[in-house]
């Protein structure tokens, strides 16, 4: 695997015209066509896309984003083995909000720095984050990000400061507060709000998208009336099963969630889980009864569209943040439908390069 250099077989062309030729099966456009050609990148962005014959067993796709983190708990993964949800991240005093306590700044941004580095080289552009830690914790954010190629839309908590500080508000829940300040305060900015909703019940739903977020996150247990207020409103939701299973919560109906509104994927806490969105697909392609071009839209440009991002599609216009993938790795070779394989198959060891 490479980083964001290049490799054989996936440049072309003429390198001193300023564009950049990415050759092989390019998943194109919303629906992910498979069409045989070569990408052209100029000024870091999709100018055009060629189908023609290449000589290229690459597999260009859309860098993921990870429409739901919480990396500041990189300092301490796979602890609390066994806890209940509540026990391990309820705020102030679950067990992640204790071990934040006790960790030292430069820990905490060593740890994301490392969880930041590791999303860079899985193949994802961007990711968004809802920030525990006030404004102190936007800034830790913003310092461990340094140098790392992937955008980091922060969504403050804990106060309106923060939001001020940050690109919106992330609220956890209306069981813990109404949050009415907070989302009046980012709406007057023209930023991001999402809320985590209906995680280990239904009971804070409704006071949920009263708030009329951007986008909820979570939605395991929705009742009908729920899904007819999110086909009306036209919410999206993120959706994070791996974060599901290990807390025992229960899985999002996501078939039902996609016939009402848009579904991205996210990770959740990098101390209950790796933030690899490849992880992430298979788990949702191979849980739920959805297709793997759905899967892998909600694995780029759902979230794309939630933290309006020009990413997240193969297509003209689009910023050029590309994952190319090694057909003909021994993982990958004789894959019959190409969709299909990144989704339930593909992994880091796949990579061949990362074009941003």
């Amino acid at each position: 695997m490479t980083g964001d250099g290049d490799a054989a077989g996936e440049d072309a062309g003429d390198p001193s015209d300023g564009r950049r030729l990415v050759e092989g099966t390019i998943l194109r456009g919303r629906d992910f066509e498979p069409v045989e050609g070569r990408v052209v990148v100029a000024d870091g962005e999709i100018a055009a896309i060629e189908e023609e014959r290449v000589d290229s067993d690459a597999i260009v796709l859309p860098a993921f984003v990870n429409a739901h983190t919480h990396i500041g708990d990189s300092i301490a993964k796979e602890a609390g083995g066994g806890l209940s949800l509540e026990e391990l991240v309820a705020p102030p005093d679950g067990l992640k909000h204790r071990l934040l306590r006790q960790a030292s700044t430069e820990e905490t941004i060593a740890a994301m720095h490392r969880s930041l580095e590791f999303m860079a080289e899985a193949g994802t552009a961007a990711h968004i984050e809802f920030r525990e830690g006030d404004v102190a914790g936007v800034r830790e954010i913003r310092a461990a990000g340094e140098n790392v190629p992937v955008d980091s839309v922060v969504l403050g908590r804990g106060s309106i400061d923060a939001m001020h500080a940050a690109d919106g508000y992330g609220a956890s829940g209306t069981n813990d507060a109404d949050f009415e300040r907070e989302r009046a305060a980012t709406a007057r900015e023209g930023k991001l709000f999402g809320i985590h909703a209906g995680e280990v019940d239904s009971s804070d739903i409704d006071g949920a998208m009263d708030l009329n977020p951007d986008f909820l996150v979570h939605m395991v247990h929705p009742e009908s009336w729920h899904l007819d207020r999110l086909a009306d409103s036209e919410t999206p939701v993120v959706v994070c099963p791996r974060s599901n299973l290990v807390t025992d919560v229960g899985l999002s109906p996501v078939s039902e969630l996609l016939e009402r509104t848009s579904v991205a994927l996210g990770t959740d806490n990098v101390f209950l889980n790796s933030p690899s969105m490849f992880r992430e697909m298979e788990f949702a392609a191979k849980l739920f009864d959805v297709s793997a071009t759905e899967v892998l839209r909600m694995a780029t440009v759902a979230g794309a569209d939630i933290a309006d991002l020009n990413c997240g599609l193969v297509e003209p216009g689009r910023d050029a943040k590309l994952l190319v993938l090694d057909g003909d790795s021994n993982n990958l070779t004789g894959a019959k439908d190409v969709v299909r394989a990144v989704v339930r198959r593909a992994g880091v060891d796949d990579i061949r390069t990362v074009v941003r």
